[in-house]
């Protein structure tokens, strides 16, 4: 059986593909999820559209494409935070974003107001 760990955030990855489908109309090449003691950081790879790769060849659409994505993330932000705290069973505090338009990589930290990854170390330690 796999850990109550890897098992929660392969969940939290597969939610964040079909949030990011529903918003963007595609998901990333690749998502993957990290619970680090009070933190959720989930990495998604290859979310540049082809038109966003296009324009992140200069200053000026580079600067479009992470200002576009910003008021995305922004707009989507509080379906972001309840997905996290409904998977983790835990109140989110803040949560931060940010995109490389070189790497077509964007990275989400949610701050959680339990240590979950010491919980759930508990919840495996008593077999539940």
């Amino acid at each position: 059986m796999a850990p109550k760990k890897a098992v929660l955030e392969a969940a939290i990855s597969d939610s964040f593909i079909k949030l990011q489908r529903s918003q963007v109309g595609r998901g990333p090449v690749e998502t993957r999820t990290y619970i680090i003691e009070d933190m959720v950081l989930v990495r998604f790879k290859g979310v540049l559209t082809v038109e966003e790769t296009h324009l992140a060849k200069t200053d000026k659409g580079r600067q479009v494409v992470k200002e576009m994505r910003q008021i995305l993330r922004e707009t989507f932000s509080n379906q972001a935070e309840e997905l996290v705290a409904r998977l983790t069973e835990c109140k989110v505090i803040s949560s931060h974003s940010d995109i490389s338009t070189k790497t077509g990589e964007r990275v989400e930290i949610y701050i959680l107001e339990n240590n979950l990854e010491k919980k759930l170390r508990c919840l495996e330690k008593s077999g539940v």
